[in-house]
């Protein structure tokens, strides 16, 4: 009877964490053991920490993400020696929706990524407050925790444009994109300004598809195309919240073949940046 009882209450903590990812409560956890060992309650390793208790103890139950600084002042405080820094990239993982998780995998050891964006700022570009302006706007409606988690998930991912060795990053984005406000203009200056500041990295080229071009492939909708560590190419397609990753040699040969006749129609990364900085002067 204490076997089925103590199986039932094992099933009930597990229904009782909901949707939280595996990573989130091991995380936790591992926080909580170490703050048994070094003989802290809550309070103590939150004033240590300069946290609230409701902080540390979201975290240790799993109900909250660990930011970096959270993990940096947790390791200090713990004196964890990597064992939660070592989580970390795992634990932001987790912050991305479901559908994108497989190809985030791929893209943080990519060894070169392409894509085209006829709509929004490409993610890897987006300011917090762009960011923060797309996310809000989702319909139906997220929630602020869920929305926060999601700008905190894009803006480490902006890692792998820093990253070393280097990853050769290419972007081809719509004009029309650069002059639509999303957040208001107070959000569009800044992020006109992000961009010239990621063109002038020697690993990055941004290009501007300018309007009246007419038909180019890229107007058959939004790619991503990456290389991997073992040199295969993948392509990506994502719209409305539903993602593809594309293994297929034959397809992915195709968006090849768009890729290099986007990047031979789009101004060049010289000609890209001069617009760009003449759109930042008059927003």
């Amino acid at each position: 009877m204490r076997t089925g009882n103590g199986h039932h209450d094992r099933r009930k903590r597990r229904d009782a964490k909901g949707d939280r990812p595996a990573i989130w409560i091991g995380y936790g956890k591992l926080v909580k053991l170490h703050r048994e060992r070094s003989g802290l309650t809550q309070q103590q390793l939150a004033e240590a920490m300069g946290y609230s208790v409701e902080q540390v103890a979201s975290v240790e139950q799993g109900r909250r993400p660990a930011k970096d600084t959270f993990t940096e002042a947790a390791e200090r405080a713990l004196d964890a020696r990597g064992t939660l820094s070592v989580l970390q990239d795992d634990v932001d993982l987790a912050k991305l929706p479901s559908f994108f998780v497989d190809f985030a995998l791929i893209e943080a050891e990519a060894v070169s990524r392409f894509s085209y964006d006829p709509l929004l700022i490409p993610g890897l570009l987006q300011t917090e407050e762009y960011a923060r302006a797309v996310f809000t706007g989702n319909c139906p409606p997220l929630s602020d925790e869920l929305i926060e988690q999601h700008v905190e998930a894009r803006l480490s991912r902006q890692k792998l444009l820093t990253r070393a060795p280097a990853v050769n990053v290419s972007f081809i984005i719509e004009e029309r994109v650069l002059l639509n406000a999303v957040g208001g203009r107070d959000v569009l200056l800044p992020q006109l300004r992000r961009l010239l500041d990621a063109g002038a990295q020697r690993n990055v080229e941004i290009q501007v598809m300018p309007s009246g071009r007419g038909f180019h492939p890229g107007l058959n909708g939004p790619m991503v195309l990456l290389e991997t560590l073992e040199h295969q190419h993948v392509a990506y397609l994502e719209s409305h919240g539903v993602g593809t990753v594309v293994t297929d040699p034959a397809k992915v040969s195709s968006f090849s073949l768009r890729c290099g006749k986007l990047r031979s129609q789009a101004l060049n990364a010289e000609e890209s940046a001069r617009l760009i900085d003449r759109l930042a002067g008059e927003a």
